[in-house]
């Protein structure tokens, strides 16, 4: 005796509203947890050129120390002096130790002096993994 099976009018349409309300709630959790960057972006710094750079890649932790024409210091879009940018530095050793980066943003019209004071107060502060960003260029 062959058995057999009722389908049901149900099984045979699929409502596509609650995959659509998922799909709009991960969007919106993307979003709200997403961290934008814009804030290291905020000077107009025109880069200097290198004809080795090499696209940068972020590392989650590493500090943005931006120096602009007349070789003021910026760190997070804030004026600061070199004592201050130590005293910052130190404080975000302390809750990295191991891989706490910088980068250091200069504009190519302001002296080297300034760069230089940077680097030292990273080696200071204890960050020994600190770059120059460059811009790729002609030779």
């Amino acid at each position: 005796m062959a058995v057999q099976i009722k389908r049901s009018s149900v099984a045979g349409t699929l409502s596509l509203t609650p995959l659509i309300d998922v799909v709009f709630l991960l969007l919106i959790f993307f979003l709200v947890t997403s961290e934008f960057e814009e804030e290291e972006r905020r000077l107009d710094i025109v880069l200097p050129t290198a004809t080795s750079a090499v696209p940068m890649i972020g590392k989650p932790r590493e500090i943005v120390i931006d120096i602009d024409k007349a070789g003021e210091i910026y760190l997070r879009g804030q004026a600061t002096s070199l004592p201050d940018l130590e005293k910052l530095l130190k404080a975000s050793v302390a809750s990295n130790p191991t891989n706490q980066s910088a980068v250091i943003r200069a504009d190519r019209e302001s002296s080297f002096q300034p760069v230089v004071s940077v680097m030292d107060v990273c080696n200071r502060s204890g960050i020994s993994d600190y770059s120059v960003t460059t811009l790729e260029g002609p030779e």
